[in-house]
């Protein structure tokens, strides 16, 4: 009897830890994969605030995500931050164009300078739009903004390309601050890899040839902007791209007078306006900061795309949306030029 009775207790003993050993297996099972947010792979969101493309906005982005419009997505063991907007949504005050971007906290004058730099790849720009509209098809994807007078951009860094084409074309605009009310003014463009701006279809269907020197979607690129004593230095790198730089001053205006205006501006916008000239002194003791993510050009008003009466789903669904990734950023003081 005491042999039965030892018999019992050591399979009884047996079933317990069994048992135990299953609970800890199914709890374990259950546990949920921890979210990784945006903060966690470019840990510099504590500098910056954000506006999605549904109209929330958060001052807060460390420990920050939002579905279908800010988060991480890994391919490739790589972890990238995602910014997705429709082609219409809820837009800041002074936009008709949508964006889930970046608007950096600290503000300085170009005199005092700052530095932005991204590697990225830009995953869909809108399929939908009007080809003659210079900013149809197109994403920004970085940017300077001032914060007083006009509170016009002195930097927008594009991504466009135009339906049915493989490759794209990255370029950059600056934005005259203008002399005078602003009813004239333009944009400046330059072309990195393939086109600038003014590039155009001749029909709202037909588009032009397709760049040789272009970007694809997926194709990862990087961008630094370095205002040093008030000069915009531009470094634009790619893999199997010539690396290109540039400078502007921000401090003297290269077209302060209407025989500076560029023919490009004129082909562009007399058609519609008139345009006029900028101050002699830029953007000189005027409160700028940076931006980034991505700031979709491809509004249902001036570029005719397809907006579904507002619907983010169905726009998500049907193309009429912007996708940019970012794997690597830093924002910060300017540095002494190596160009």
């Amino acid at each position: 009897m005491k042999r039965i009775g030892l018999s019992i207790l050591i399979l009884l003993a047996f079933l317990a830890c069994k048992n135990n050993s299953k609970t800890t297996l199914g709890v374990g099972s259950k546990t949920e994969k921890p979210v990784k947010y945006p903060s966690d792979v470019i840990p510099f969101m504590d500098k910056w605030k954000i506006l999605l493309g549904d109209g929330t906005r958060s001052d807060s982005l460390v420990n920050f995500q939002k579905d279908d419009f800010f988060y991480v997505e890994s391919y490739e063991d790589t972890n990238w931050v995602v910014y997705k907007t429709p082609n219409s949504g809820i837009t800041s005050k002074t936009s008709s164009n949508t964006r889930t971007e970046l608007g950096e906290k600290k503000h300085w004058i170009p005199e005092e300078g700052g530095k932005l730099t991204g590697t990225l790849k830009v995953q869909h720009v809108s399929t939908t739009g009007d080809a003659r509209v210079s900013s149809s098809y197109s994403v920004v994807v970085g940017q300077i903004h001032s914060d007083e007078g006009h509170e016009n951009e002195p930097l927008k860094i594009f991504y466009k390309k135009f339906p049915g084409h493989n490759k794209g074309s990255v370029f950059w605009n600056y934005e005259i601050n203008t002399e005078g009310d602003n009813s004239g003014r333009w944009d400046y463009s330059t072309a990195v890899w393939g086109y600038d701006f003014s590039v155009v279809g001749e029909s709202p269907t037909s588009y032009p040839e397709e760049p040789e020197e272009g970007i694809a979607l997926g194709e990862e690129f990087s961008y630094e902007v370095n205002v040093y004593k008030g000069i915009m230095y531009l470094t634009f790198a790619s893999e199997g791209h010539q690396t290109i730089k540039f400078t502007k001053n921000l401090l003297k205006s290269d077209f302060s007078t209407k025989e500076d205006i560029p023919e490009q501006v004129l082909n562009v916008y007399l058609s519609r306006r008139s345009v006029s000239p900028e101050r002699e002194i830029a953007y000189a003791g005027e409160i700028q900061y940076f931006k980034q993510g991505a700031y979709n050009q491809a509004n249902g008003k001036s570029t005719k795309s397809e907006i579904y009466n507002g619907d983010i789903a169905k726009q998500y669904a049907n193309g009429s949306y912007a996708e940019v990734w970012f794997k690597e950023a830093t924002v910060g003081e300017s540095t002494v030029p190596n160009q």
